[in-house]
């Protein structure tokens, strides 16, 4: 358990005071945390001005944790396959299933799905991720078999036209298949626990990897789920999947945590994770968000169906920016990537831009 845990509260350069840091090497700095020693009943929380950070910790025992974990805030972030995160990335998503919870049937076919991609990466997506299982709440698994064959001509194709693929997945086997055809990134609801061969392989293949949390398993995430605290309970976890990939030899470079909003969460710990979901920088890796259509945005709406959340989505994916999210995989990328950009130049006018 994290001794003490540091969530940083970010603004635009312009608005921050002198003892201001930079935030993950991003565009955005921070002069503000919350701190949190300890957890349960008997934690302590605190929303220090960065100068008093050092006393409050010290008298409690905890300065050279919050050395650690300042450090680990300010830090830049590691190019992921090769892309600098010093600007916000949309990884566009390609589902290859009849079943996806937001888009599936609509490109159950290898040609379409690497038009579907290839036309994504031209209205900005940076990474395009594929998927050949639904992880939508209730999905049944697929057979391997099934998967690979869904999954390794997309890959192939998207690869070839010179794209930065992940692939989306939670078994080995597919993992090493991908990556042979030219997938760069391996994504794993399971954080990379879900398959007993995923972390010896990733830590041998030497690729980045994103660690998401997940509540149980697609089947039965859904069914009643409780947390003490989601947004530092969702932060624990992946602080013990990130300390788990570095002993099995994975570069922390090369690691994004996802807090898998939607994922064993109701409307509330996902409004909470979103709402604190600065937190998980004091991990020292980047971030990635996925919200885009997310049940939780038709449940605060009128119960529009997944294709008629993009309004939401984008509402979603700005506060996240706001937090100094680095990544966002998204559906609707030509939306999002005209959002992000007006972001960009509103907020962070003097750091790159990357658009437009």
């Amino acid at each position: 358990m994290p001794d003490l845990t540091l969530r940083p509260i970010p603004v635009p350069p312009g608005d921050a005071g002198p003892a201001a840091r930079p935030l993950a090497g991003g565009g955005l700095v921070f002069d503000r945390v919350e701190a949190v020693a300890g957890r349960g009943a008997g934690a302590e929380r605190a929303v220090l001005a960065l100068p008093e950070l050092a006393p409050w910790a010290a008298a409690r025992g905890l300065a050279e944790a919050a050395q650690r974990r300042l450090a680990a805030l300010t830090a830049p972030r590691a190019p992921l396959a090769g892309l600098a995160l010093d600007w916000p990335r949309l990884m566009g998503i390609v589902n290859v299933t009849p079943d996806s919870f937001s888009d599936g049937g609509e490109v159950f076919d290898t040609g379409r799905a690497v038009a579907r991609g290839l036309a994504q990466r031209e209205a900005g997506a940076d990474i395009l991720d594929v998927g050949g299982e639904s992880t939508r709440p209730g999905a049944e698994p697929v057979p391997v078999e099934e998967e690979l064959r869904r999954v390794l001509p997309v890959v192939r194709g998207l690869a070839a036209a010179g794209a930065v693929v992940s692939i989306d997945t939670r078994r080995a086997r597919v993992m090493a298949a991908a990556l042979e055809a030219g997938a760069a990134i391996v994504n794993d609801v399971t954080a990379l626990a879900g398959d007993p061969d995923s972390l010896p392989l990733v830590a041998s293949a030497a690729v980045p990897a994103v660690l998401m949390h997940m509540r149980g398993e697609p089947r039965t995430m859904q069914q009643a789920p409780h947390y003490q605290d989601a947004p530092l309970d969702v932060h624990d976890f992946l602080a013990a999947r990130v300390a788990a990939c570095v002993e099995a030899g994975i570069d922390p470079d090369r690691l994004v945590v996802d807090p898998g909003i939607g994922f064993g969460k109701t409307v509330t710990h996902n409004l909470e994770i979103l709402h604190r979901v600065a937190v998980c920088h004091d991990l020292g890796c980047a971030v990635l968000v996925g919200a885009s259509r997310k049940r939780f945005i038709g449940v605060l709406g009128r119960n529009e169906p997944p294709g008629e959340r993009v309004p939401g989505s984008l509402a979603a994916a700005l506060a996240a920016l706001d937090r100094g999210v680095q990544i966002l995989r998204v559906h609707d990328v030509p939306e999002t990537a005209q959002a992000v950009a007006v972001w960009q130049a509103l907020t962070c006018p003097d750091a790159n831009i990357h658009r437009l």
